[in-house]
């Protein structure tokens, strides 16, 4: 594999993004979390998410950060297009869940 091409309707990525970090928020409420995902293709080695979590608490941020990888990775409606070294290109079945984004 070369890339990772990403898309989404982003309206709808953003509005879940949203209700992502609205429940982190809730459950750890003196972190602060961000997360922003790339769209397009992404060069194997390339990162693909950033999140950035503050807290008073080390484990509070770390918590905070772990919550939203995995809710990104099962709720986030994303599609992901792997591009082969031959050219060809494959669908990533989202019902297979990777073990890293």
């Amino acid at each position: 594999m070369t890339a990772i091409d990403y898309s989404a309707y982003e309206a709808m990525a953003d509005a879940e993004f949203s209700r992502i970090l609205d429940e982190a928020r809730e459950r750890w409420p003196a972190a602060r979390v961000a997360v922003r995902h790339r769209l397009g293709e992404v060069l194997v080695g390339e990162a693909s998410i950033a999140i950035a979590a503050a807290a008073p608490h080390r484990a509070t941020a770390f918590e905070a950060c772990r919550f939203v990888i995995e809710e990104v990775k099962q709720r986030l409606p994303m599609w992901k297009k792997e591009l082969r070294e031959d050219g060809t290109a494959v669908w990533v079945d989202p019902s297979r869940r990777a073990a890293s984004v």
